[in-house]
């Protein structure tokens, strides 16, 4: 007897031809392959493949397959394979033109399955790229969206730090396998990430290593994941113009933040708007787009992840934020003197809509 994560990785070693293999046995498998196989060499006749191909399957010791199946064994880690043809592969990823075959994920694999927003920046980042890359995520993930990342350092991290401060939903997508986190400084991030129900994911085997050719697949995946990609910040070289021209390839929307004209970080993200890129200024110009994928979600949502009916000054709340803000920001963003404005904060502190913090006001957490 052959367990189906077996069969799938042995099919997984073939060269060309592999992706429609798993497409003949989504067609002759609707609800996907039983979890153990009994008669693997009349399967193997069934989806069509020649005596060659048979003799191929069976060719690799099962040694060398050993050490991926006790890793999805660990049930600690939630580990698991999701294979091209099993029911519960992502619909958006099977969309793309060269979608993986297999993705291994350690966390919570329904999470693939919630509406994505990519969002990606580059590695060196700006304080002001830094500052909106964590409010959006946060804001983003709020409302609903899944933010999906690359794990990266730089803004890739900040995005995925800044769902996870909001208890937000968060998917880290690797250009190595799960049991090898690249890079090792954000090993404490992915824990973060699981530890919150999110997901890791990757297309490479559990103890692959990183190596510069995998980064812009796993790019693809991020996009083809992903409703729509947003790019914070990115220099003219920035690795995170790859994910942004997968998007527009897989025929999802693009965003950008603009930044000042002399910012260096920004000039890829100006040469995507200039391109037609969605400019981006606030969160609502990204949810207005998905307020379809997201009515649902948000009906199921509890409480702390949804905004009171009966909030108190409406325009005042949608200023303040999960950053500190001071009270003169506030009232210049609002165009209210700071009596008044002072005023209406104290009304929403006592009510428990914000609280005061060092370097002004914050939402409280509840809300």
């Amino acid at each position: 007897m052959m367990s189906k994560y077996e069969f799938f990785l042995r099919i997984s070693m073939f060269g060309k031809g592999k992706l429609a293999i798993f497409r003949k046995i989504s067609h002759l498998f609707a609800n996907g392959l039983p979890k153990n196989l009994q008669n693997v060499p009349f399967l193997l006749k069934k989806i069509g493949l020649s005596e060659i191909e048979q003799a191929t399957f069976f060719k690799i010791s099962y040694l060398h397959f050993e050490p991926i199946l006790d890793w999805l064994d660990d049930t600690q880690q939630l580990n698991s394979l999701i294979a091209y043809c099993d029911i519960d592969y992502p619909p958006l990823l099977k969309q793309i033109s060269s979608p993986p075959i297999l993705l291994f994920v350690s966390g919570n694999r329904q999470l693939l399955h919630s509406p994505q927003i990519a969002m990606v920046g580059s590695r060196e980042f700006s304080e002001y790229g830094a500052q909106w890359g964590r409010y959006f995520a946060g804001e983003l993930a709020i409302n609903g969206l899944t933010i999906t990342s690359g794990l990266a350092l730089g803004l890739d991290a900040i995005c995925h730090r800044g769902a996870l401060e909001v208890s937000g939903h968060t998917i880290a997508v690797l250009g190595s396998g799960i049991a090898n986190i690249t890079p090792k400084s954000n090993l404490k991030l992915a824990s973060d990430i699981l530890a919150q129900n999110g997901a890791i994911v990757s297309e490479f085997v559990p103890f692959e290593m990183a190596r510069p050719e995998y980064f812009p697949r796993r790019n693809r995946i991020i996009s083809g994941l992903s409703l729509g990609t947003f790019v914070v910040e990115a220099s003219e070289k920035s690795g995170s113009l790859i994910t942004a021209r997968y998007a527009l390839e897989q025929n999802r929307d693009v965003f950008a933040l603009p930044g000042e004209i002399d910012n260096e970080n920004c000039g890829g993200s100006h040469a995507l708007i200039k391109q037609g890129a969605y400019l981006v200024t606030k969160p609502i110009d990204i949810l207005e787009h998905y307020c379809g994928y997201l009515s649902s979600v948000n009906n199921q949502s509890s409480e702390q992840t949804k905004q009171p009916e009966h909030i108190l000054y409406p325009e005042i709340f949608a200023a303040i934020h999960h950053q500190p803000v001071s009270v003169d920001i506030i009232a210049k963003q609002v165009s209210m003197s700071i009596p008044e404005i002072t005023t209406k904060l104290l009304d929403m502190e006592l009510e428990g809509l914000i609280k005061t913090v060092t370097g002004g006001y914050v939402r409280n957490r509840t809300i």
